[in-house]
């Protein structure tokens, strides 16, 4: 696996079996553009639950809040959707007005993160979200707004056994995985896609030819006589796989731990041996592991430590051992990008705007425009008395803006510091 993984690192920034324990927003912008073959997220559903591992499970300690609040969403990914996807902006004001304040700031969350996986993504990518009925209509219209309809290819439905709904309900049975991919030229091996017949469909396959294949006979819609070749399987949408049993060897505990046949199906189809996988919510690890079985390399994120403890011990239980290989890195520091002259994001300002009603403090923040920005700050005011200090246009306005929020004392982006301090801090920023 070691030479097959040998030149995958030329456009990377990022060590193959590598974990990060932050904010995957954090380790997303730090990733160098169109570098990633292939991306699964199995983000929070918005169910307005918290999640936590049984005590006497192997996941003990892990789990997420699947709670979102105007609390938990940042200005500055408000104002990024903004700058970088208007369109999506102007959906999520929709949201905001139309549904609830849950569902809008759950968006919001999302929303700037599928920007940052559409970015890494080379063009050849699939991305892969794995959600439920909870949003899965609000997802479905976030992605074509951010990859394009024309980049929507399927939407797989994960189904699985329940036994009943309920007596006012119909069961939930399945989980749905919108498929994406970012050009029109992508990997997809339909072969892997096959599922293999039942016996009871076999046994229809009751004859067999001078070459040894087998087949059975049927009358076609003009009743002529023809023969059905038993084919090695049958590509669907429909993956009928079922839940993790409780004796299953992968079994950790983790309340929302998917099946490695689910996995193992979207690589096998989605990318060949050696290319990169990541997972931006990889939880207990079970995309890490697929990945690694399969010969890919891998690249997981979560916010919580446990994911590594997770990968360690399914690796030395699930993949067959391998005197080469080492120990998967542990990081909690972002990458640092390394493609600024290739990068295809475009360049925007960060700005610092003043008000004489606000003595000692300057509203910093991003735009595409910044004479519109202020237009509309001067909108709100019937003394118009907004000015413009201060701004630079730079590809690196987010991580600059994010550094100033940061660092310096503030609320809802109004920075209390002297202008001489944060347009150094500025400066420096852009020079890095």
């Amino acid at each position: 696996m070691g030479r097959i993984l040998f030149g995958l690192q030329l456009m990377l920034n990022v060590k193959s079996r590598t974990i990060f324990c932050k904010d995957n927003l954090d380790i997303l912008e730090g990733i160098n553009s169109n570098c990633i073959d292939l991306i699964y997220l199995d983000p929070p559903f918005n169910t307005n639950e918290e999640y936590v591992s049984p005590i006497e499970s192997s996941a003990k300690g892990a789990g997420f809040k699947d709670i979102f609040r105007k609390e938990d969403i940042k200005d500055e990914w408000v104002k990024s959707v903004e700058f970088e996807n208007p369109k999506l902006f102007q959906f999520l004001c929709g949201v905001k007005q139309f549904s609830s304040e849950m569902n809008y700031c759950y968006l919001v969350y999302m929303a700037i993160r599928l920007i940052e996986c559409h970015r890494i993504l080379k063009n050849t990518g699939s991305l892969y979200l794995h959600c439920d009925q909870t949003m899965s209509h609000y997802l479905k219209i976030a992605l074509d707004m951010v990859f394009g309809e024309k980049s929507f290819k399927n939407e797989i439905v994960w189904h699985y056994f329940k036994p009943h709904g309920g007596k006012v309900n119909y069961p939930k049975n399945y989980d749905n995985v919108l498929f994406y991919t970012k050009g029109d030229k992508y990997t997809f091996n339909y072969e892997e896609t096959f599922f293999k017949y039942d016996e009871k469909s076999v046994k229809r396959y009751d004859k067999t030819d001078e070459d040894g294949q087998k087949y059975k006979i049927y009358h076609d819609k003009n009743g002529i006589i023809r023969k059905a070749y038993l084919k090695e399987g049958k590509s669907e949408n429909v993956f009928k796989i079922p839940f993790i049993q409780g004796i299953a060897d992968e079994k950790t505990g983790y309340r929302t731990q998917k099946p490695l046949a689910l996995m193992e199906r979207i690589i096998k189809a989605s990318s060949n041996e050696g290319d990169m996988v990541l997972d931006p919510f990889c939880g207990c690890a079970t995309t890490c592991v697929a990945a690694e079985k399969l010969g890919r390399g891998w690249i997981g994120i979560d916010v919580g430590a446990k994911a590594f403890d997770f990968i360690r011990a399914r690796l030395d239980k699930e993949v067959p051992t391998d005197i080469f290989r080492k120990e998967p890195d542990f990081l909690t520091d972002p990458p640092k990008p390394t493609d600024t002259t290739a990068s295809d994001r475009d360049s925007g300002y960060i700005y610092i705007i003043s008000n004489p009603a606000f003595p000692d403090i300057y509203k910093v923040g991003i735009a595409r425009d910044v004479t519109q920005r202020l237009k509309s700050y001067q909108t709100s005011d019937p003394d118009r008395a907004y000015k413009l200090e201060y701004s630079l246009k730079t590809r690196k306005y987010r991580e600059i803006e994010k550094y100033i929020h940061a660092n310096f004392d503030n609320r809802h982006e109004w920075v209390h510091a002297t202008k001489f301090d944060i347009v150094a801090a500025i400066k420096k920023e852009n020079e890095k």
